[in-house]
């Protein structure tokens, strides 16, 4: 450790470390707009200038490494004469429109020109003009005049997204941010830039215009689209959302968002809200009132129950539906004397598990991680969180390995890599587990053959210290998803590797806690999909686009029985007799529990829209119309107590006991015509898939286009 002094405090700060990290542990506040805590050091902007005894000039605070004794003064003349220098050559060329921009209000220079901006312009000469670039759906830079060439977005996307897409071209008063070639910024994270701008010359296209940042409630959330379970902070304007944003917790999503957290709001408003209950009458979808549709739905199930039993009965439920929902809905269908729920819509095996499926440490765990073997997943947009933690790893000396069937662009180095078909994924296992088997002694648990591609994950995993094998949505939903994670076990066990699963959506972890998964006798996801069933409830799904049925289950409404979707949006019309509106994330109190089981519980942050009522009450009111016990919760915070069988406030994290990835299933040789069901990075559920600006980026685009 090294002591200086700054403005007369003793600070000890480690060696290495620049004036500017000195600063923040003492809690001294310097002027800066290139810095940023997540980026490397670029020094453009020269705000940060302080002065440091014995120094000629005044020093940049965020590139001047610490000395011992140094003494360093934040506010002398000489710094503030400094920086009062620097912030008028910004405002030089800025162009006077804080009126209409949509940074004003929350504008680092906006800010710092009221303290070090003088009170008039010496400048008389023409301001320059920079040309607007349109780089696609969701970042407007419509005004780069503004850009005061900090290169945030530019570091940004070569550092941490790990793809250049925004880089200075030109020396001087011609400078200036630009894709080159007139490209779009197709990042997966792409948003971060428009946070990251301290100036309005990157701003939110959906956002743009509609809302002043003082007019905005803020109220914190919880994403429900991937299993990272990333913290938001949704903001409010007449009961309506109009920006999310993220909320820095570094256990978690540190600061950063994914573009599918931070623009799938725009579905809340859209025209396919649901916003009163619906009957289909001749054919015809008729609007009534929740009484009548309960009545409906209560008297259908109640005949089917007396006529066909109560195995004629079961529910299809999202795991991006909260824990209170999924754990009233697996009461409701059990509480009938029926087995028949599950969350696992598109897996295509359906074996027990020995416990709660987990990512096998945690989030903030994978940015040092040493070596990963990563299978059945194309990481970057699966979880492009996740994504951003392993980048760090690989840039700080970490090497990551990889088993999938497409060679992906990750955005970063990859030491090894197995692409072979999803049907030879588990022979390219039994390889690896050969080769360690080789290398180590023993018998590796299937017949393989050490090909130089298995070596050469092998040797990777076998080194370094810090490792996991994490398998993605594809593995999971694999048909021979037992023998993938048997086989992953067993290398895990020779190399030191933890083994877990990544997760594929916000609550696929909780699910599996409140036991939405059929019980002894009970159908599964896959043979409910098959039809036959008499009364479905089909909660917070689309079957076509959620499930490995795809198309096929267009025909779950043609066996005569009663289809009964309880859904935000218009969905399921083609198939279903009753549609319930449902409160969606932000309209409802609810909890997730994200890949490494750390419970989140959120409040709803705007009234329902029009009828929609939470979920978790509509399930209460239909136990209670069919005559169920144990159906009188008042509050969400009593049914959340209710699933995690205690009355006590909820833990932050699941008890260990309770997360497993063990297998007592011996592997087996896969199946050579595998194809496993995954959804792409804007299909994932029914609301990215009605977020207008992200269907509109690349990603959307190219998944169309395989689809059509």
């Amino acid at each position: 450790m090294i002591e200086i002094t700054l403005d007369g405090q003793k600070v000890e700060v480690a060696e290495g470390s620049m004036v500017m990290h000195a600063a923040e542990k003492a809690g001294t506040y310097i002027p800066h707009f290139c810095y940023h805590k997540k980026l490397s050091i670029a020094a453009n902007c020269r705000m940060c200038l302080v002065d440091v005894e014995k120094a000629p000039k005044p020093m940049p605070a965020c590139a001047t490494p610490v000395t011992n004794g140094m003494i360093v003064r934040t506010k002398s003349d000489k710094a503030l004469k400094a920086q009062q220098s620097v912030m008028e050559f910004l405002l030089i060329n800025h162009p006077l429109d804080c009126p209409i921009c949509d940074q004003g209000g929350e504008c680092q220079l906006q800010d710092l020109a009221v303290g070090y901006g003088p009170g008039a312009s010496r400048y008389q000469e023409e301001k320059r003009v920079v040309f607007h670039k349109d780089v696609g759906p969701l970042i407007s830079m419509e005004e780069m005049s503004r850009c005061i060439h900090c290169t945030r977005c530019v570091r940004f996307g070569q550092e941490i997204a790990g793809v250049m897409e925004l880089g200075m071209v030109n020396r001087g008063e011609h400078s200036e941010i630009t894709t080159v070639l007139g490209d779009t910024v197709d990042s997966e994270v792409s948003g971060n830039m428009i946070d990251l701008c301290p100036v309005g010359a990157l701003t939110s296209k959906p956002f743009r215009y509609s809302a002043r940042p003082w007019e905005l409630s803020r109220r914190r959330s919880v994403s429900p689209h991937d299993s990272t379970g990333a913290n938001l902070v949704v903001q409010v304007k007449n009961n309506k959302v109009m920006r999310v944003l993220p909320f820095e917790n570094n256990d978690v999503n540190e600061c950063w968002l994914a573009d599918r957290d931070r623009f799938s709001y725009e579905a809340l408003n859209s025209s396919e809200r649901l916003t009163t209950p619906m009957l289909k009458q001749g054919g015809e979808w008729k609007p009534v009132d929740w009484q009548t549709a309960l009545e409906y739905v209560a008297r259908g199930v109640g005949d089917v129950q007396s006529q066909h039993g109560a195995q004629a009965i079961g529910a299809l439920v999202s795991p991006h539906s909260t824990v209170e929902e999924l754990f009233l809905a697996q009461k409701l269908v059990r509480a009938l004397g029926s087995e028949n729920i599950d969350h696992r819509l598109r897996h295509a095996e359906f074996a027990p598990a020995e416990g709660v499926r987990w990512l096998g440490t945690s989030i903030a765990s994978l940015s040092t991680l040493q070596r990963a073997l990563v299978v059945g997943s194309n990481l970057r947009k699966d979880h492009p969180l996740f994504a951003l933690r392993v980048r760090a790893a690989v840039r700080a000396g970490a090497q990551v390995s990889v088993v999938h069937d497409r060679d992906n662009d990750w955005a970063m180095n990859i030491a090894a890599k197995a692409i072979v078909p999803a049907g030879q994924w588990v022979q390219a296992l039994a390889d690896v587990a050969a080769a360690i088997a080789a290398e180590k002694g023993g018998q590796a648990p299937l017949p393989g053959n050490a090909t130089p591609a298995a070596k050469a994950i092998a040797a990777s995993l076998l080194a370094g210290e810090r490792k996991a094998i994490l398998l993605g949505n594809a593995a999971a939903h694999h048909p021979n998803a037992s023998s993938l994670l048997a086989l992953a076990n067993w290398i895990g066990a020779q190399a030191g590797a933890t083994v877990g699963y990544l997760t594929e959506a916000a609550n696929t972890v909780g699910a599996q806690l409140v036991e939405a998964m059929p019980g002894e006798g009970g159908l599964n996801a896959g043979q409910m999909l098959a039809g036959g069933l008499k009364a479905l409830f089909l909660l917070n799904t689309e079957p076509e686009f959620d499930s490995a049925a795809g198309a096929a289950a267009r025909k779950l409404g043609q066996g005569g029985g009663m289809v009964v979707t309880l859904s935000p949006f218009q969905a399921n019309l083609d198939i279903s007799d009753v549609l319930l509106p449902i409160a969606p994330w932000t309209e409802t109190p609810g909890t997730f529990v994200n890949a490494e089981g750390r419970v989140q519980s959120f409040h709803a942050v705007v009234k329902p829209l029009g009828e929609t009522r939470p979920g978790w009450k509509v399930l209460r009111v239909l136990g209670n119309m069919l005559g169920l016990p144990g159906f009188d919760y008042e509050s969400a915070g009593e049914v959340l107590a209710a699933a995690r069988g205690s009355a006590d406030a909820p833990q932050a994290m699941v008890q260990g006991d309770l997360l497993s990835n063990r297998c007592g299933k011996a592997p087996a040789p896969g199946d050579a015509s595998a194809r496993p069901a995954s959804a792409a990075i804007y299909q994932l559920d029914g609301i990215v898939r009605r977020a207008a600006s992200l269907q509109m980026t690349a990603d959307a685009r190219a998944a169309q286009e395989v689809t059509a």
